[in-house]
């Protein structure tokens, strides 16, 4: 039985590019969805269901996805003032600054004082810190991988041809 989508309590939507109940008739499935905002329900589901199958394998259970994000965010913007990482993570600046707390007592950032002012310190990734993110990363690049090198051929070639669209939102987000 498929898992029910949290926020409906429906099963997710069909799979990307497998027809959905909204496309327009006649239109093949590889034209994709008439619908953006069925398209982006189906992504935000499959999104969804995604990114718990990849943390579940992970051997690093004290790392959440939020310490992982604001590692991540480290490692593309850092160093950084707490209060730039609040605002990188579009998280409240006291939530942050007991996650720098938690991130500095498990080893994995650096603190230093900001030379513009001196009262503020910047973050940083240390070399555990590094580590510990590579390894993540290694570990659900290699678990993805597994899954989509079982899927028919027909089908990565269509996750490739996705993939710069999909690296766009990203980059219109950032």
């Amino acid at each position: 039985m498929a898992p029910s989508d949290t926020t409906t309590g429906h099963p997710p939507e069909p799979a990307p590019g497998r027809p959905g109940p909204a496309e327009v008739p006649g239109r093949s499935a590889a034209a994709g969805p008439a619908d953006p905002a069925e398209l982006a329900g189906r992504l935000r589901a499959v999104i969804q269901h995604l990114l718990p199958v990849l943390r579940g394998h992970s051997t690093h259970r004290d790392l959440t996805p939020s310490r992982t994000a604001a590692l991540a965010t480290l490692d593309a913007h850092g160093p950084l003032r707490v209060s730039e990482l609040a605002a990188r993570m579009n998280i409240a600046l006291s939530t942050t600054s007991r996650m720098v707390d938690l991130l500095d007592d498990r080893g994995w950032i650096a603190r230093r004082t900001d030379p513009v002012d001196q009262r503020a310190s910047l973050i940083s990734l240390n070399d555990a810190g590094r580590a510990l993110l590579r390894a993540v990363r290694r570990e659900t690049t290699g678990l993805l991988a597994e899954r989509i090198g079982r899927l028919p051929p027909d089908r990565q070639h269509l996750l490739h041809a996705a993939l710069p669209a999909l690296e766009e939102l990203v980059d219109d987000a950032g």
